[in-house]
């Protein structure tokens, strides 16, 4: 591949995810070929999620006190209501935030270098990752998360039975392949942690590690399925459509009916 620098700036443009696979994006491909390659190509936009937005406040507040100001300055809309205070998301976010800042513990796991960015060539393609903290000379690294609930069950297709938040929204596949990038680069091997604080009042928070026999698993799905992945965004196959997301939904055509059984296997 032509060199191409990544920066905080282009990390997240159109040309950057064109050249690169990410976590997100192999998540998205999981989910709806279609859609990804909409977005790849510039024809798609994903809605704005609150939740994302809501996300994002959080992140910024450990990044740095620059960031987390530019983030309120940029966002100043979303966040205030034009009579004053904050909305309730936002007013939930600041108890995460505090939350978290009033733990030593919790602050010990997230020290060290902020939104990091790396490259590697693994399973046939050039991948990206931005890395929430990471301390070089402890060799650790951490990505913090927010959930609804520390204990709440999830059912997974992918394992077939009952997981965590963590299993549920692939966390344990980013902190795999962040581990295999950061080997590529790095030369060292970092061990992984998630700092997750929940939105209930009072917020719960844990600090999580992981069994390594996890990541196998998670390496053999990620090349189960990548060579169909290289393929689809590549153009040399036709993304499939899930007929579920917002972009099948909105550019969907009836041709023909389905029988009512089908409706639950889709």
């Amino acid at each position: 591949m032509q060199r191409w620098t990544l920066t905080k700036e282009n990390y997240h443009s159109i040309e950057a995810n064109q050249k690169f696979f990410s976590v997100s994006q192999f998540k998205s491909f999981i989910e709806c070929e279609a859609k990804t390659m909409a977005e790849l190509n510039g024809a798609y936009k994903e809605p704005h999620s609150n939740a994302l937005l809501v996300g994002s406040y959080v992140h910024a507040a450990f990044e740095s006190n620059e960031a987390f100001e530019q983030f309120i300055e940029e966002n100043n809309r979303a966040i205030f209501k034009s009579r004053g205070g904050k909305y309730s998301d936002f007013e939930t976010a600041d108890r995460m935030i505090e939350a978290l800042k009033r733990d030593p513990f919790a602050m010990f796991a997230m020290e060290g270098e902020k939104e990091e960015i790396y490259t590697a060539y693994l399973f046939g393609a050039y991948w990206k990752i931005k890395v929430d903290s990471i301390h070089h000379s402890r060799r650790t690294f951490s990505d913090l998360k927010t959930t609804q609930d520390l204990y709440k069950r999830y059912w997974s297709v992918k394992y077939d039975n009952w997981v965590s938040f963590v299993e549920a929204w692939d966390y344990v596949l980013q902190m795999a392949l962040y581990r295999r990038v950061l080997q590529e680069a790095t030369g060292s091997t970092y061990t992984p942690y998630i700092v997750a604080v929940t939105k209930e009042n009072p917020p719960n928070k844990a600090v999580l590690h992981f069994d390594e026999t996890r990541f196998n698993f998670e390496y053999e799905y990620i090349e189960m399925k990548m060579e169909r992945l290289i393929e689809v965004k590549a153009g040399k196959v036709d993304p499939v459509r899930c007929e579920k997301c917002d972009y099948c939904r909105m550019t969907k055509q009836l041709n023909d009916t389905i029988e009512v059984g089908e409706l639950i296997w889709q």
